[in-house]
């Protein structure tokens, strides 16, 4: 695979930022016709994201940074390149700082957060989509070995593969990051086609949530299990951890949003 697209003088520029970059914006793009359809106001939708994705990647970048100082100190450079390493506490720590800007946007700006929520549910599918796909060529979030015998293998060869995110040189291994994209990416388009027809406000945000849970749940049994860490004695790794609580969040707001449905029709009939 391909951890560096090309070089403008001593400047890497790594396939999974350009990558991750191209995944942003067309997931802002998208957020501009699903904001409408929501009924949120696009030029504050598109403040939020920006924000968000700032957010997150100045909280990665910090962490990445100092966990790493030695090898920064070492390779100044590195400084300035999109991305260059995808690891699940980056992620996590970026998806955290992203998800609290994205709170404290919505909140000052007296954004509706279920309606919010769905008009974010399929972009957000959508750059998570183009962000796996990054990572396969990266060698980010690389899967477990899958033996000569299996077709679509990927074998990464370049060292910086190896010193970027770990993944292991000349083996054969399952392309899981493209599992995930695939599914993000069927998420995504399903989630904007039935937004125009849903009917209650945080539904597809809510489906968003339980999907999205899913996929990364069951794409971690192809992940190579170093740096995930393990809970409930082995029994999940952090990410699928943080899956399950998505799942969990998902149907409790479809529960909410159709109990509230129920409440409405109940109330109508006794009027």
């Amino acid at each position: 695979m391909h951890p560096v697209l090309f070089h403008i003088g001593r400047v890497l520029i790594p396939s999974y930022g350009v990558l991750a970059a191209g995944g942003v914006l067309a997931a802002l793009a998208l957020g501009q016709k699903t904001a409408r359809v929501a009924q949120i106001d696009p030029v504050k939708m598109w403040n939020l994201c920006v924000l968000s994705v700032c957010a997150a990647l100045a909280a990665a970048r910090l962490l990445l940074v100092t966990a790493n100082w030695s090898a920064v100190r070492a390779h100044p450079a590195w400084l300035l390149a999109l991305a260059m390493v995808h690891h699940p506490l980056l992620a996590g720590t970026g998806a955290l700082a992203g998800i609290a800007c994205a709170a404290w946007y919505a909140r000052r700006s007296r954004l509706p957060f279920a309606a919010t929520g769905d008009a974010l549910a399929a972009p957000v599918a959508l750059g998570l989509a183009f962000e796996q796909a990054g990572a396969l060529l990266a060698g980010s979030g690389y899967g477990t070995e899958a033996g000569a015998n299996f077709r679509w293998s990927v074998t990464y060869t370049n060292p910086l593969a190896a010193l970027w995110s770990g993944a292991p040189l000349g083996v054969a291994l399952h392309p899981v990051q493209v599992y995930a994209a695939m599914a993000f990416l069927a998420i995504a388009v399903l989630l904007f086609v039935w937004l125009p027809v849903e009917r209650r406000r945080g539904d597809a945000a809510g489906m968003f949530l339980m999907g999205a849970g899913f996929a990364i749940y069951a794409t971690e049994f192809w992940r190579d299990p170093e740096g995930r860490g393990l809970v409930l004695h082995g029994a999940l790794d952090w990410p699928q951890a943080a899956a399950v609580a998505m799942v969990l969040a998902g149907a409790l707001a479809l529960r909410e949003r159709k109990s509230a449905g129920v409440a409405a029709v109940a109330n109508e009939g006794a009027a």
